[in-house]
């Protein structure tokens, strides 16, 4: 595969995305910048985190909020899930340890203009990590938990939440959270 002229090379990117003020995702030698979150976005998040550091504290488990970048080797996308699990010794992509290589747990929450992207090609080029065993996707506009467990065959099995009460339980790091939890403050349009 030929480079363009004009792409940047991952080294390029990391350099620049280091002293940058806004953030950004690589792939494929292009640069895209990230748009701002909602309120409802940083709740949504912020309730993930929380209800998942609770509960998995006293583990060899860390969480990490949307600042934490995530190099997808395999296909060579840089990018920032909005919270995101590890348990294990994090493998990182470099010595400055801000690109982690092996999240266990990936949470993407979806947004009109992001939508299509985390449940396809962003899915598809995650898929591709090794070591994740779970990605869930969160609505920020109704009450849905889409789940998605990868099977020993590697296929991926999906379940879909849709009541407060339901409660989305990730084997992988132990942890049950209601949508209750994940929807705390949340204010429905």
């Amino acid at each position: 595969m030929a480079v363009e002229e004009n792409s940047v090379t991952p080294e390029q990117y990391l350099e620049a995305e280091r002293t940058a003020e806004y953030k950004s995702e690589y792939f494929g030698g292009e640069i895209f910048a990230m748009s701002g979150a909602s309120r409802k976005h940083n709740l949504i998040c912020g309730n993930m985190f929380a209800a998942i550091h609770r509960q998995i504290r006293n583990r060899n488990c860390e969480a990490y909020t949307n600042d934490m970048r995530v190099k997808v080797s395999p296909t060579g996308l840089y990018t920032y899930p909005d919270v995101l699990v590890v348990c294990g010794e994090p493998v990182f992509d470099d010595a400055h340890r801000d690109t982690l290589l092996n999240p266990t747990l990936i949470i993407e929450v979806l947004s009109g203009s992001t939508e299509a992207y985390d449940r396809g090609k962003k899915f598809e080029n995650y898929r591709t990590i090794h070591s994740i065993s779970d990605y869930l996707l969160i609505a920020q506009n109704k009450c849905v938990a889409e789940h998605y467990v990868r099977q020993a065959d590697g296929s991926w099995l999906f379940s879909e939440y849709k009541n407060l009460e339901d409660t989305v339980h990730v084997a992988s790091i132990e942890c049950d959270i209601t949508l209750e939890e994940i929807y705390e403050k949340v204010e429905w349009d």
